[in-house]
């Protein structure tokens, strides 16, 4: 039954593949630098709690973005109140505001498709041939094909969890948890776009990548979930600076 299953079942290429063999081999060689810096002591205290550390990460996170759109407000005041002596701070005001909701620095509201994906409720005992664990939770590139879909349909504007994204915000998996500009998340992945419903929810059936999904949520009980409402996005709070970008080829 599974090999038959097999046949029609598009394989979603997690990447391990490749990148297990460079994690040994960064491993081998970090193993190498702490052993030549610790000289026989000890690095790190035995009771070091790595999801702790997430955590207080993510609250440091939080703050700091706090803090950022705290600023933003103030230099808005400022601009504001120099604009009326100024008529280049006026122009440039003017065109900054014109250019806020493409960049997806103001708050909107309008209809919305929200897609929620999460893992397999249950994984077998024993695997079906060709199965590994892998194949019962949700992936990077799962949550990517879903928002490269709604930004194919045209959304105006989205939102990954708690969190306002923009074109360029960056989407990534670390095993089975996401991790959005500073902050770690744990499914179900919940991705909702404001803009023409009908049209968002044809390009999610259109998407050939959104289709290699639904094909594993049929064959191992992935959860992936369509709804619609009316919500209201609060401002990207993240920088719209473009760090690092290579042309796809």
């Amino acid at each position: 039954m599974a090999d038959q299953r097999l046949t029609w079942l598009t394989r979603r290429p997690t990447g391990w593949s490749a990148v297990v063999p460079l994690v040994a081999l960064g491993a081998g060689l970090m193993f190498a630098m702490s052993a030549a810096t610790a000289k026989g002591t000890d690095l790190r205290s035995s009771t070091g709690d790595i999801p702790g550390l997430i955590r207080e990460q993510t609250r440091q996170n939080a703050i700091a973005a706090q803090r950022v759109a705290s600023l933003r407000a103030e230099v808005d005041r400022l601009s504001a109140r120099q604009a009326p002596g100024d008529r280049r701070v006026t122009q440039l005001t003017t065109e900054a505001n014109a250019l806020m909701p493409a960049a997806g620095t103001e708050a909107v509201s309008g209809p919305t498709v929200r897609v929620s994906l999460t893992d397999a409720k249950t994984v077998p005992d024993t695997l079906p041939d060709g199965f590994t664990v892998d194949d019962y939770v949700v992936h990077q590139q799962d949550v990517q094909a879903v928002v490269n879909a709604l930004w194919q349909g045209g959304a105006e504007a989205m939102m990954l969890m708690d969190q306002r994204i923009i074109s360029t915000s960056a989407v990534r998996c670390v095993g089975n948890t996401l991790i959005l500009q500073g902050r770690v998340y744990s499914p179900p992945y919940v991705i909702t776009a404001i803009g023409n419903q009908s049209d968002l929810r044809a390009s999610l059936d259109a998407s050939p990548t959104v289709g290699i999904l639904r094909q594993w949520v049929d064959a191992v009980g992935l959860g992936y979930d369509v709804t619609t409402g009316q919500e209201t996005f609060p401002a990207y709070a993240g920088s719209i600076n473009l760090r690092d970008a290579r042309a796809g080829r």
